[in-house]
């Protein structure tokens, strides 16, 4: 019983010392987003405008992305997904590695219906790296089935089917869009 006080005096003695290592910031949760925080080179970040939807809330809209390191010439490439609403506005990354999953959870969504579940109520979703979410949501097995987006840990942005599936559409054209991009890029 006396080596129970002199471990708990070493493990208090010691926890500062644990507590400073835990203190280091998380890195961001995408590859782009690391990659355009590399200190001491010159990012490049390049933009193009996919396609809009206006929702009761604000707009969502869908942009092909590529970060260019201009000292390394090395580049990454994602889409980024902004919401407007009001007087904010949310911005989230999609690394281009991630866009054929989201595709197909985006497929899956858009087909799913009351037989994905025996039980009465159901979320499906989607989620991304960065935290942005699509989804379908029913709360019993009758009437429509909802589908909506959300940022992170924030209120769900409800769509309509056709909202949804333009969404899709857009995510898919960013997809072909990067696509292209790269297969110019590695021709040079």
């Amino acid at each position: 019983m006396r080596s129970a006080p002199f471990i708990l005096t070493i493990l208090c003695a010691a926890l500062p010392l644990f507590s400073r290592g835990q203190s280091v910031t998380n890195p961001p949760p995408t590859e782009i987003q690391n990659f355009e925080m590399q200190p001491d080179a010159v990012i490049v970040k390049g933009y193009g405008q996919i396609g809009t939807i206006s929702t009761d809330i604000g707009t969502i809209s869908v942009r092909c992305k590529e970060s260019d390191n201009a000292t390394t010439s090395q580049r990454q490439y994602g889409i980024a997904i902004a919401i407007q609403a009001n007087q904010s506005r949310m911005l989230l990354d999609v690394d281009y590695d991630e866009l054929d999953s989201l595709i197909h959870g985006l497929n899956f969504l858009s087909k799913i219906t009351y037989d994905v579940t025996s039980m009465p109520a159901f979320d499906a979703t989607i989620t991304t790296r960065s935290g942005f979410r699509a989804g379908a949501h029913s709360e019993r097995r009758q009437g429509a089935i909802q589908f909506f987006v959300q940022f992170g840990d924030t209120v769900r942005i409800p769509l309509t089917p056709d909202q949804f599936s333009q969404f899709q559409t857009y995510v898919t054209q960013a997809k072909t869009s990067l696509d292209s991009s790269m297969n110019k890029n590695q021709g040079n």
